[in-house]
């Protein structure tokens, strides 16, 4: 053993001795305030006081706990006894792009920089967790809360969410993973139980919250309103006690989502921490207060579970510097320049290019003298909706106000048409008034040189506790746009939304589309510069596009959204690009796609063995060259296909990707790391995964369905 070997091992060492003597100190603490503590105090500790809080003990010098809905945005402030907003001047927050967006970026360091943003506004409004981020694979197009959560694929989703939740968590704010779990649509979520594999769990619907626990040390976990297979998720042993705090070694705090506790004793027996709620000035009737001391008194809950539920709280707590003696995280920051430029630089990279026939984008404007603006959706700001997901944010650039700061002093005249009436969902707007505005808009575009339709969803579709009944672009969009597309050419459509939807009729007729989704507060901004080439787009779907409902797998099967009691999740294992690629159906435009202004040259891969044994690491390494004329990022994506297996696998997974930024004549590498779990499938016979030994190939892609080079390796036991 040489010196330089020593001298490594000694500082693991003496890493790993701090790393004990720190977790002795914390437990000797908890354990200390636990002993004082009577059972009415403990008590107070599991449920909450008041909309957003958990009582403290002041007298041993344990603060209220404060929480807030954030996923992208610290929450207006609420009266502590009711569902009003307190009314206060000092609560707006920086609006970041809602979760879809931050998921197209595909880009890590990118959410890491979120979560820090998140932590610091938290921090400034006296937040000690932060609800969020969902992580809730999106199975079906219509689920009301698609826009908050990350992908139809569970790797990109967890190494996403691990990344936001390290950023968080270093500004000492808890983040709150959830809904825990198979929680993927809005309808009946009160009752419904998710009917799901013991497979497609596994392999499909907790790895995000796994990654989220054990990548990203992720201090809370939300519980679901539903059930899975039977049993509500507030109590459901098989995931709490089993997986979640047993397999995967949570040590955290398992939250209920509010007034998603059902029970007392099965709660407290089957692994809920604190219960949440929303019967506000009720808090001795919840299931977690008076019902809960009376229950240790009974002898139904031992007083050791009460303890260990307890000591949960205390250790995220110590954790997030609220109680002991380590020094807390600074005041923190709100709206800040730094935070609406984080706001910028995300909603720049979400923006994804979908399709631009004959180079109509970025827009020249040598020559350009009037550009058509037509849209409810491109002057309506996004940010007050949602429900859970409303941020209360001091400005929001729209799309049009976007382009008039940028084209401004152009000399090009930018006008705007409304196009349609937005509404909410059942409301009638009078056949007159549509014919009116749609031909106010297409006069427009045919007196114009460019004409760009913003289209899409609102939060009357998008939305927490609703459902679409379908993926139509409402308001008579579709017609609206073929109607342009006739007057004008060359007209650009943007697509905000957070959800798939119906892309057929704008694909034929508008040669250029680009999706901006629910971009935050200077997504506007991001837009006119993208539009007008000063950011060349990098986005990526998150999400595959079909060119109808009926090709998903939940809808092709007819198991959405199953009924009140139950929906069976048929597919199996079978979510999102993996069911398409499965029964080979064609898409409109598939998961990770997206264009660019340059073009991407993929070399050939580089392996550093052509055999691995269990513990081993694989090195891919991919040369990415920009062979156009401008700077660009580029996100190279692996997927991994096991050629013979004993059961059906996916004909690809996703298994790593890398956002490569190039210049042109540039060559840049894209380096990923595979290790046997990255081969592996989950058992249900064994109850556990299985790498099976033998051949490996490897599609190096642009896209799921646009593979550049491929390669083998063979996996030896």
């Amino acid at each position: 053993m040489n010196r330089l070997t020593l001298l490594l091992c000694a500082a693991l060492l003496a890493v790993a001795a701090v790393a004990r003597d720190a977790a002795r100190a914390e437990e000797r603490f908890i354990n200390s305030l636990l002993s004082r503590m009577t059972l009415e105090e403990k008590i107070t500790l599991l449920h909450g006081n008041s909309t957003f809080y958990v009582g403290g003990v002041p007298r041993l010098g344990i603060p209220e706990w404060a929480m807030s809905d954030g996923p992208h945005g610290v929450r207006a402030e609420f009266d502590r006894h009711s569902w009003l907003y307190a009314g206060w001047t000092t609560d707006s927050a920086t609006y970041l792009p809602t979760g879809t967006a931050i998921a197209a970026t595909w880009n890590v360091d990118l959410c890491r920089s979120r979560g820090e943003t998140l932590g610091e506004e938290a921090r400034w409004r006296g937040k000690d967790v932060l609800l969020g981020p969902g992580v809730n694979i999106i199975r079906s197009p219509l689920c009301g809360r698609n826009f908050e959560y990350l992908s139809e694929d569970p790797y990109l989703a967890g190494q996403l969410a691990a990344a936001y939740i390290r950023g968080l968590q270093s500004r000492n704010v808890a983040a709150c993973v959830k809904h825990f779990a198979a929680n993927n649509q809005e309808r009946w979520r009160l009752e419904n139980s998710s009917q799901v594999s013991a497979r497609a769990l596994h392999e499909i619907y907790l790895p995000a919250f796994k990654a989220a626990v054990q990548q990203g040390g992720s201090l809370c976990v939300m519980s679901g309103y539903n059930q899975v297979n039977g049993t509500f998720c507030a109590e459901n042993a098989p995931l709490v006690l089993d997986i979640l705090k047993g397999e995967w070694g949570f040590e955290g705090v398992y939250m209920s989502d509010w007034g998603a506790a059902q029970s007392t004793v099965a709660s407290a027996m089957n692994g809920l921490d604190v219960e949440m709620g929303t019967w506000a000035g009720h808090y001795d009737e919840w299931f977690f207060s008076r019902a809960l001391l009376q229950a240790v008194r009974n002898g139904e809950v031992p007083m050791s579970v009460v303890d260990e539920k307890v000591r949960r709280v205390l250790r995220v707590m110590y954790r997030t510097r609220m109680i002991g003696k380590q020094r807390r995280y600074g005041p923190g920051s709100i709206n800040t320049a730094a935070h609406q430029q984080e706001a910028y630089r995300e909603a720049a990279e979400a923006i994804v290019l979908l399709q631009n026939r004959g180079g109509l984008l970025p827009l020249n404007l040598s020559g350009l003298r009037s550009v058509a603006v037509i849209g409810d959706n491109a002057t309506r700001e996004h940010s007050f909706g949602g429900m859970s997901s409303e941020i209360k944010t001091p400005y929001e650039v729209t799309p049009l106000q976007g382009l008039r700061d940028r084209l401004a002093g152009t000399g090009v005249d930018l006008r705007f048409a409304q196009g349609y009436t937005a509404v909410p969902r059942d409301s009638v707007v009078p056949q007159a008034v549509r014919d009116s505005l749609a031909a106010q808009a297409v006069a427009l575009a045919q007196a114009s040189d460019v004409a760009i339709v913003c289209c899409g969803l609102n939060h009357y579709y998008d939305a927490e506790n609703v459902d679409r009944d379908d993926i139509q672009l409402p308001y008579g969009q579709a017609a609206l746009i073929r109607a342009v597309c006739r007057a004008n050419p060359r007209t650009i459509v943007v697509v905000v939304a957070g959800s798939p939807v119906d892309l057929v009729s704008p694909s034929l007729c508008a040669p250029a589309i680009v999706w901006s989704w629910l971009g935050g507060m200077e997504v506007g901004h991001a837009l006119a510069d993208v539009l007008l080439g000063k950011v060349n787009p990098s986005g990526k779907l998150p999400f595959t596009i079909g060119y109808t409902l009926d090709q998903y797998g939940p809808h092709a099967l007819g198991c959405f959204p199953g009924n009140q009691h139950e929906v069976t999740y048929d597919e199996g294992i079978y979510v999102g690009y993996r069911w398409f690629e499965a029964r080979g159906l064609p898409v409109l435009y598939p998961f990770g796609h997206g264009l660019s202004y340059t073009h991407f040259d993929y070399g050939s891969p580089t392996l550093s063995a052509r055999r691995m044994t269990p513990g081993d690491t694989l090195l891919v390494t991919v040369p990415i060259t920009n062979s156009g004329p401008v700077a660009g990022k580029e996100v190279v994506q692996l997927y991994v296909e096991d050629v013979a297996c004993r059961v059906d696998r996916p004909r690809k997974e996703l298994k790593g990707f890398a956002k490569v930024e190039v210049q042109p004549g540039q060559t840049a590498q894209a380096v990923f790391r595979l290790t046997t779990d990255d081969l592996a499938y989950y058992d249900e016979q064994q109850m556990g995964w299985v790498a099976e030994p033998g051949e490996f190939r490897l599609h190096i892609a642009a896209s799921s369905s646009d593979v550049r080079q491929t390669a083998t390796f063979t996996l030896d036991f």
